[in-house]
């Protein structure tokens, strides 16, 4: 379930308006909001990486490594590569692919946007493709004991494409791979005496919720306070949503 923009921006500005210490207008919050979730998001891959090194609890609801992973799944793609006129495979570059769990990216994306963000595991008629750093792949075709074949293919991923060995591999190729979170908005329509009338993402322009789980709720109210509090210039803001967040991160790693 994804958090809802519109309860977190009323807390926000709830928390800021409490003294007086200040306002921050829908635009900064939804700039805001949107590196809030980019730096939550973004770091759920170096805490999964820590959890991989370390003994996980066998209880329901504990298993670190199974929360993270279910935290990152929203984000999960499976799309079919298409050749290009270079006879490579291209990703699909920032903000060009359709929205859905299945993409079929054929180099004319229509629909809901957004970024590809990491690349996955890369299969060619369900064979998995090995991935090869530039040397290994440029040298593999020297030896007949490990050239690649279309039983065992190989690619070189630069520049958003993929190089696949061998030539005769030319179609039936997929990439699963992650994307970026949406860019958060909080959308409104003026209302008569100028104040903003706050629009629902299913209203046509209406608002971009939060992607990240819900039980990201608190951690992302807090960082947005941080920020909130550079931008009024507020220092006992930032202050105390920096030690909240040190000591989430803490808790969280514990």
């Amino acid at each position: 379930m994804a958090i809802n923009v519109d309860a977190v921006y009323k807390t926000v500005l709830l928390i800021l308006n409490k003294e007086q210490r200040g306002y921050i207008t829908p635009d900064e919050f939804n700039k805001t909001a949107t590196q809030v979730q980019l730096d939550i998001f973004e770091q759920y891959f170096d805490d999964l990486n820590q959890q991989l090194r370390v003994p996980q609890a066998d209880f329901d609801y504990s298993n670190r490594q199974v929360d993270l992973d279910d935290k990152i799944s929203p984000f999960k793609c499976l799309g079919n590569c298409y050749i290009d006129a270079n006879l490579k495979f291209p990703l699909p570059p920032s903000d060009l692919l359709t929205s859905g769990t299945n993409i079929n990216y054929d180099g004319n994306p229509t629909g809901n946007d957004f970024s590809f963000y990491r690349l996955g595991t890369v299969t060619y008629d369900g064979i998995e493709i090995q991935r090869l750093q530039r040397n290994e792949f440029y040298n593999i075709d020297k030896s007949d004991l490990t050239a690649p074949s279309v039983n065992f293919p190989v690619y070189l991923f630069e520049s958003g494409k993929l190089n696949i060995k061998p030539p005769a591999i030319n179609s039936n190729v997929q990439a699963s791979f992650i994307r970026k979170p949406k860019n958060v908005e909080w959308n409104f329509s003026p209302g008569t005496v100028g104040q903003y009338i706050y629009k629902d993402s299913s209203q046509a322009g209406g608002s971009v919720n939060f992607e990240l789980n819900a039980s990201e709720q608190v951690e992302v109210i807090t960082r947005i306070l941080f920020y909130s509090g550079v931008i009024i210039r507020d220092p006992q803001i930032v202050q105390a949503a920096a030690q909240e967040i040190q000591q989430n991160e803490i808790n969280q790693k514990s």
